[in-house]
């Protein structure tokens, strides 16, 4: 049962014979669904678990009708997502994460809004390989500087990605919701 389940774990939950193969690509309107379910279970469970029923879901935002039908729903849930630059990871026709990134802040900064990963496939390189392509996308524009909000529980690995800490940590808002700790970073890279 043990191995069983460490191959499982090994292929994020996906149980086939062959090795999962990963792909970094842009989103598309047609992984809204699937995007937004992935965004309401990983930050309802990683992030916002410290909060209150009311205050999780003015923290989830459109996020909490992920799984509705409903077009009013599904519109908002699209336009959450939106942003310069959205990226997918897909392993065989699953998204397991998404990043979203690209818009530019006062200072000129390159900013990496969100990134989530499938609670089962954390720490397997999902999260690195999707910032890294992010960064190469923006490197080769010119860009040399990023900054992000991480949340408290994401600091070392955006530590292990040459993110370093630029202030104290911060309370910040979530759609509606108030309240939840970020700490800014920022990464400079040489010319």
């Amino acid at each position: 049962m043990g191995a069983f389940w460490a191959f499982q774990r090994a292929n994020c939950g996906i149980i086939q014979r062959e090795e999962s193969m990963l792909t970094i690509r842009p989103y598309q309107e047609s992984d809204a669904q699937s995007v937004g379910v992935l965004i309401a279970d990983t930050y309802g469970k990683y992030n916002l678990s410290e909060f209150s029923g009311s205050q999780r879901d003015e923290m989830l935002g459109p996020f909490l009708y992920a799984r509705s039908a409903e077009p009013s729903h599904r519109q908002a849930i699209a336009e959450a997502i939106h942003a310069p630059t959205v990226l997918v990871a897909e392993m065989d026709g699953r998204i397991v994460g998404v990043l979203r990134g690209g818009r530019v802040d006062a200072l000129g900064r390159t900013v990496l809004q969100s990134l989530f990963v499938s609670g089962d496939c954390h720490r397997r390189g999902i999260g690195r390989q999707l910032v890294e392509r992010f960064e190469q996308e923006y490197v080769a524009r010119g860009v040399r500087v990023f900054k992000l909000l991480a949340t408290l529980e994401a600091v070392p690995f955006y530590l292990e990605m040459g993110y370093r800490k630029s202030t104290g940590v911060r309370s910040i808002h979530s759609f509606e919701g108030r309240g939840f700790m970020s700490q800014p970073m920022k990464k400079v890279l040489k010319k």
